[in-house]
């Protein structure tokens, strides 16, 4: 069983050592060896998801331009195109909350946001993904109709930032009479505490399986108590 497990953790590592190095092809070749060895798909992109954040930490410390960001979004596009089929998918009714998810304008990343809603799907979540390049008027419009448990803005760009502060200060105005209202969180880039507390969101994560514990958590913590919470 240790032989086992060693085994399994020196693939985790190859896998992410492979993503963070760009290795398009080794990747692709282990993630088809994994998913036909049975093992399970969400833990492949979770080593994935380690090896994009080694990505951006090179990027980050000028190991790695722009080019390489895109390669590595290509890849990881690549890898969620293989494992999506093999992800069991909770039923819609087994619902855990309702988080509306998005892209903030001016920005076109979506493989962070993509990932972060397909994990939210598969624990059980319903989600609506506006997609890309997301104005704050169709961030309140669709709040309003659909009235989440969460909200969920991301953007990979700093200049996303000041957008992010825009979208929530929308809603922040037109939630403020509903007795309860959603929490506002973000995600991607380079975005800290510093960063949640300028856009005035309720919390941040930059790690997409992270991010669905949050929303494990915020969930938790509402049904709880029948008290709204605002931070």
């Amino acid at each position: 069983m240790d032989k086992e497990v060693k085994n399994a953790r020196q693939t985790e590592k190859e896998l992410v050592d492979n993503v963070a190095d760009l290795e398009e092809q080794a990747v692709l070749a282990m993630v088809r060896r994994l998913l036909d060895d049975g093992v399970d798909p969400l833990s492949i992109i979770y080593a994935c998801d380690r090896g994009m954040r080694v990505v951006g930490e090179r990027y980050a410390q000028g190991e790695y331009y722009i080019a390489a960001l895109i390669m590595a979004g290509e890849i990881f596009r690549q890898v969620v195109e293989l494992v999506e089929p093999h992800v069991e998918i909770q039923a819609p009714e087994a619902a855990s909350g309702h988080v509306l998810l998005g892209t903030v304008q001016g920005d076109i990343h979506d493989i962070g946001k993509d990932v972060f809603g397909m994990l939210l799907v598969c624990h059980g979540f319903h989600v609506n993904d506006l997609g890309v390049d997301v104005p704050s008027s169709r961030f309140v419009d669709a709040a309003c109709e659909e009235r989440p448990d969460i909200v969920g803005l991301s953007g990979l760009l700093t200049s996303a930032y000041d957008q992010m502060r825009e979208t929530v200060t929308a809603l922040r105005r037109a939630m403020a009479d509903w007795e309860q209202r959603p929490y506002l969180i973000v995600g991607g880039g380079q975005i800290d505490e510093e960063i949640c507390r300028y856009v005035g969101a309720d919390d941040w994560r930059l790690d997409a399986m992270d991010g669905v514990h949050l929303c494990q958590r915020l969930m938790a913590e509402r049904r709880g108590s029948s008290e709204d919470v605002s931070r």
